[in-house]
């Protein structure tokens, strides 16, 4: 899969994000979004990381992240958060589980075990976007951080490597972010910019990142790679959400 396929794909899914923070009832359709993040991470993420067993990798991230999602939805009060490490902590004990089972030998045994806990971390911390959305500017912090987002991914789609492409999707994240959160209501621009420099920094990092590994060119290991930046900026739209905005 192309740099640019993956770029597409990684704005699209940005926009679905931002489309499901507004359909009723809130937040429901985004926990809808959050599944879809989650599978698509998991599905592609043991090919991503060339990891072995791929096929318990797989149920243990993808059960998991959804189960993080399924939790935040159901948790009343604050904090919003407060079960997720506990879904982390029954990921650990899965991730062992899945060895145990193995009967190839288990080979790669340190590999397989760290590479399935740092899926179940990406696929988890997608829960991000649920909390932000029932905070108090709710549906203008998703949509202000999944526009920034889904700019930068285009953004990075351009002709450069290196850390000259992550300066111009966080120039590019923040000049959006700043413009949907003087036009959005519940948002200022202030607030705005500091999303947006949050997207373009993760859609960045991880741009420059991903593009060290040999295998993100595969069709499943496409997958995960345009669906990790989205799913990763969760937490991070939460915690601007929490520290910024309140």
């Amino acid at each position: 899969m192309s740099v640019s396929t993956r770029a597409v794909m990684t704005a699209v899914l940005a926009a679905l994000v931002a489309a499901a923070s507004y359909v009723q009832p809130r937040p429901l359709p985004l926990v809808a979004a959050a599944v879809v993040l989650v599978v698509l991470v998991a599905l592609g993420w043991p090919s991503l990381l060339r990891l072995p067993a791929p096929g318990s990798t797989r149920v243990v991230v993808a059960l998991c992240g959804i189960g993080g999602a399924v939790a935040t939805y159901f948790t009343q009060g604050e904090p919003v958060l407060r079960h997720l490490p506990i879904v982390l902590a029954g990921a650990v004990v899965l991730a062992f589980i899945a060895q145990m089972l193995r009967r190839d030998g288990r080979p790669q045994l340190t590999e397989s075990v760290s590479g399935t806990v740092a899926g179940v971390v990406a696929a988890i911390v997608t829960s991000g976007w649920i909390a932000a959305a029932r905070s108090d500017a709710g549906t203008a912090l998703v949509v202000t951080s999944a526009v920034a987002l889904a700019v930068a991914a285009a953004v990075s789609a351009l002709p450069v490597r290196g850390w000259v492409a992550l300066g111009i999707s966080a120039v590019a994240a923040v000049v959006v972010g700043g413009t949907a959160g003087t036009l959005l209501p519940n948002i200022d621009t202030v607030s705005g910019l500091w999303c947006g420099l949050v997207a373009g920094i993760v859609v960045g990092a991880l741009h420059l990142l991903l593009e060290r590994l040999p295998a993100r060119g595969a069709r499943l290991a496409g997958l995960s790679a345009s669906a990790l930046p989205v799913a990763v900026c969760g937490i991070f739209v939460f915690v601007v959400g929490r520290m910024v905005i309140l």
